[in-house]
């Protein structure tokens, strides 16, 4: 059977099935890396799936989904540590796979900054420690406070935990540090110590861990902090992040003085003036992996002058200055057994391969996604077959393609949910194409789904309610307490009205932690703007889009007005041009939140949970800025900087960057060959600015 089609040769229609397959695989695989620390894939499979991902997006720009991988990072902090917010995000790199991948890094960087043919890029290559991200905060040199990635925003205190380390200072050495500076490098463990663990805990009769990232992050993520100290975690500092003043001009300076403070630095950092330099420390590295004594998936390549880093910036989930060089995939051969389907909070049915288990690099493989029934029919597979799979997403790895035909029967999607027994269709588009995915039409009264909602809801990416988790949703759902979202909020009374006793007479709960609860769920009442409207679990309006249109709308009111508005005028009226005008938005969103308000029971528990809660506005942009609030369009040809840097340098300014001209536009920066755009801006008097004009409005 053929492999996975080159992203050159893919069909509008196999592209938009790959990238919902590719969303569905990678939001997986970060709860199961960055929360339960047991992934059940190596960082070059994982890796390369970001990278089809973002093949993918760049050649059909218009199928980027609201919830693309390429907008996210990380998973949200576990349970059990106290919550460490960062001062700047952690956020991850995006990846290379071969050396034309490096080589376009660093032609995409040139463009970016226009840089002549002659001007020399230097770039450093490090050793990608396979290990666990940590931030060390310092403030006149002594150790304030650790904390790990979590979902790049907040993460978990583990202070305690990372004094521990040998390798983490509790004061810096040397000199010229500044005042506050955010340390950030990799936890790991080597693979000597890694070895005496697993023998002291088979010894002991417990389970030893499957590879040194899982038991560095176990290590790290203690409870006890004396545990921590027994795991011998190592640490190479690489990065920073927030600091109060400027400590060097280059990458390769600032990791020289990183080590003069007391950081081991990986000794493998080199500075090259050439992309072949680069290509050539990879291979090195590369051959002698296995004789470095610890965990590594790749090289990481950086810009070396940090003024560029800074012109550079950062896309929703990485920086454009750096890129991570991975190593391949590993594979493995077995027979599919079953194939069962699983129905998500959307109502998808996902076909789901059960696997005779099979050691893929380490790690037991039983299950794999067939995604949808589209992927079934292309890969030809059936019960009975021998597979070749490879663990390239989440808890569930990726079926290859079918090495030996097991001569079972074709398989065939249900027609029906197998929860609810709704029908389960594929929707039909506005082009007429036939969604890659089936999906339960039941709803609220499915209760795969009416669970998944309410879970999602209460989210730590959501209204986050300590305490209401996934088994206290169910446990709700099935005494018939919970109908939507709303219920959350009137619990007591639905207690009440149910006949049933007090929750602090149900079996799991006391006087004390029903009291908590119920306090966490008050203190839920007025939710943030972004988090509600990611908790409402509209399609296509994910974390990403949520804030897009909180930043921009400001006001939950004027937006939720203004999405009636759309559904009552429709795609012509401005309402609706007002929920597409923001930069990374597209119509998909908001036709989905029209389709959202313009069902009956959508509005009946809208309505009801509005009563419920208060959500409170997004804040402001800082007034620091001279745009900071002010919606702006760039339109002809700019010549100071690129299209792309220009935007990323208003929006870094808190101003809103919109793709068309309104009579809610503020600035319309024009430069040579402005057309209708300026036409139109000057028609509405609106304030126009030349590219010189606006650099000396924003202070460059």
């Amino acid at each position: 059977m053929p492999d996975l089609v080159s992203v050159d040769d893919l069909t509008e229609k196999q592209a938009k099935a790959e990238l919902a397959r590719l969303a569905v695989e990678i939001r997986a695989a970060d709860a199961a890396y960055f929360q339960d620390d047991a992934p059940h894939m190596d960082d070059a499979a994982y890796d390369a799936l970001r990278q089809r991902n973002l093949a993918i997006e760049a050649r059909f720009p218009e199928l980027k989904r609201k919830d693309s991988p390429t907008d996210r990072v990380g998973a949200a902090p576990a349970e059990g540590f106290a919550k460490a917010r960062h001062a700047a995000p952690m956020l991850s790199l995006d990846n290379a796979f071969s050396d034309e991948d490096v080589v376009e890094f660093a032609a995409r960087v040139r463009r970016f900054l226009g840089l002549p043919a002659d001007e020399t890029l230097a770039l450093t290559a490090e050793p990608k420690i396979d290990g666990l991200s940590l931030s060390l905060t310092y403030e006149d040199g002594v150790l304030i406070r650790a904390a790990t990635r979590g979902d790049g925003q907040e993460g978990e205190d583990v202070t305690a935990n990372a004094r521990t380390i040998a390798d983490v200072p509790e004061k810096l050495g040397g000199s010229g540090w500044p005042d506050r500076i955010e340390v950030r490098g990799e936890v790991y463990l080597s693979h000597e110590d890694f070895a005496a663990l697993n023998a002291r805990e088979e010894e002991a009769g417990r389970k030893t861990y499957a590879n040194p990232r899982n038991a560095a992050a176990g290590g790290l993520r203690q409870i006890d902090a004396e545990i921590t100290r027994t795991r011998n975690l190592k640490f190479f500092a690489y990065a920073w992040g927030l600091v109060s003043g400027p400590f060097a001009e280059t990458q390769t300076e600032a990791v020289a003085a990183l080590a003069s403070w007391g950081f081991d630095t990986n000794s493998l950092f080199a500075r090259h003036e050439a992309v072949e330099g680069l290509i050539d420390a990879y291979r090195a590295i590369e051959a002698d992996r296995a004789a470095l004594g610890y965990d590594i998936d790749g090289v990481v390549y950086k810009v070396d002058r940090l003024d560029w880093q800074a012109r550079l910036g950062f896309v929703s989930r990485a920086p454009r200055w750096a890129i991570a060089h991975k190593f391949p995939a590993e594979k493995a051969i077995t027979k599919l057994e079953a194939i069962d389907i699983q129905v998500g909070r959307t109502g998808s049915l996902t076909p789901v391969a059960r696997l005779t288990p099979v050691t893929v690099g380490g790690v037991v493989v039983s299950n794999a996604t067939l995604h949808n029934e589209d992927e079934i029919a292309r890969l030809g597979v059936k019960p009975g077959d021998t597979v070749e799979v490879q663990r390239a997403g989440d808890v569930i790895p990726q079926i290859l393609r079918v090495v030996t035909d097991g001569g079972g029967e074709p398989f065939q999607m249900p027609q029906r949910c197998p929860i609810c027994e709704s029908a389960a269709i594929r929707e039909v588009d506005e082009k007429g194409e036939e969604d890659v995915r089936r999906r339960c039409t039941g709803g609220l009264i499915c209760a795969a789904q009416a669970v998944e909602r309410l879970k999602h809801f209460v989210s730590r990416k959501a209204l986050d309610i300590d305490g209401l988790g996934a088994k206290q949703i169910a446990l709700f759902y099935e005494k018939g307490l919970l109908a939507g979202p709303q219920d959350i909020f009137r619990l007591v009374s639905r207690i009440e009205a149910a006949g049933l006793p007090p929750l602090s007479e149900w079996e799991g709960f006391g006087e004390t932690s029903a009291r908590k609860l119920i306090d966490a769920i008050d203190a839920r009442r007025q939710p943030d703007f972004d988090r509600f409207l990611a908790g409402l679990g509209v399609r296509h309006v994910g974390e990403t889009t949520a804030g897009l249109y909180a930043r921009n709308f400001i006001s939950w009111d004027a937006f939720w007005g203004a999405v009636h508005a759309a559904a009552e005028e429709g795609e012509e009226g401005e309402a609706f041009a007002a929920l597409t005008a923001i930069d990374g938005i597209g119509a998909t969103a908001a036709r989905a939140l029209v389709a959202f308000v313009r069902e009956p029971h959508n509005e009946e528990m809208m309505t009801a949970l509005l009563s419920e809660v208060s959500v409170q506005d997004a804040e402001a942009a800082s007034s620091d800025s001279p745009v900071a609030g002010k919606t702006v369009v760039f339109t002809g040809a700019l010549e100071k900087m690129t299209r792309d840097e220009a935007k990323a340098r208003a929006t870094a300014l808190g101003a809103k960057v919109s793709g068309s001209v309104s009579k809610k536009t503020d600035l319309v920066v024009a430069g040579p060959g402005a057309g209708s755009k300026l036409k139109k801006a000057e028609d509405l008097g609106i304030e126009t600015l030349t590219e010189d004009e606006w650099l000396d409005l924003i202070g460059v």
